[in-house]
């Protein structure tokens, strides 16, 4: 007993009560929330790089201009064989991304603050035994579905679309 009391006088206890922690743990939880925000989507150009860093990219981005110019395709092969693409438009805006390959990407790094929209109106849809997701709403349109091995989709923000791109476009 007094081996214990003698050491729990050596030590200072740190003075933080439950709603100190709790709110330290709820701004530790915003940054990492604002850090994965970086997300291609809606993002800006920069945020390429960003996902680049994030989804262990196997070939650096080859660079197709559209016939129009009024956006550029930014294809990145991952480790894992997929290959995305992220569609920019002149101003800088990720207005599209898409996938295709044997495993699905971080869709979460995709897909930034939208991925939360997605998985929000996901879970108010019957889904069950679907292998395909799809959502078409006036603000985000997501594709997905594929087996093992072959998985394939594309997600949009239609009021971002250049005036000349079609969904068509989006591959």
């Amino acid at each position: 007993m007094f081996f214990h009391s003698h050491i729990s006088m050596m030590v200072k206890q740190p003075n933080m009560t439950t709603s100190n922690a709790a709110r330290l743990l709820v701004m530790l939880a915003a940054l990492c929330h604002v850090a994965a925000a970086h997300a291609s989507l809606g993002g800006d150009s920069a945020s390429i790089e960003v996902d680049r860093l994030h989804m262990n990219v196997k070939h650096a981005a080859h660079l197709t201009p559209s016939s129009t110019g009024s956006y550029t395709v930014h294809e990145t092969t991952l480790s894992t064989g997929t290959l995305v693409r992220q569609y920019v438009s002149r101003t800088g805006v990720v207005f599209a991304v898409s996938w295709s390959g044997p495993f699905m990407p971080n869709l979460r790094q995709l897909l930034g603050p939208h991925f939360d929209t997605m998985v929000a109106r996901q879970a108010k849809q019957n889904h069950a035994g679907h292998r395909t997701l799809r959502q078409h709403d006036s603000d985000l349109v997501i594709e997905s579905g594929g087996h093992p091995r072959s998985f394939a989709g594309r997600a949009y923000l239609p009021g971002a679309l250049p005036a000349d791109v079609t969904e068509k476009d989006i591959q």
